[in-house]
């Protein structure tokens, strides 16, 4: 059982699967693989953090998926704001918003 998933990728781990990625129109292993984990602990949430991040993701973004791309001190609080349920939809307009240029 498990409520948080967290996981770490360099994006190249599923770059085989016949129907990969966001823009490709299937799914990865990694979703076929969350939906059996999900139907064992339906509360649980996924965070996957691409660390060499690209155009395609190993997942495709749902309420209970988060894809981050980088890596920095801010994603642990990104992180737990998902996981507390309190990552709005506008988070990243704000944050970006926010910068002083």
């Amino acid at each position: 059982m498990g409520d948080l998933v967290i996981y770490v990728s360099d994006n190249e781990s599923w770059v085989d699967s016949p129907h990969y990625g966001r823009f490709g129109g299937g799914r990865t292993e990694t979703m076929n693989q969350w939906a059996i984990f999900k139907a064992r602990n339906p509360a649980a949430k996924l965070v996957c953090i691409d660390v060499q991040p690209y155009a395609t993701a190993q997942t495709v973004e749902h309420p209970d998926i988060l894809n981050i791309g980088g890596f920095g001190d801010r994603v642990f609080d990104v992180i737990a704001e998902f996981s507390k349920g309190t990552l709005n939809t506008r988070h990243w307009v704000g944050v970006i918003e926010a910068v002083a240029l």
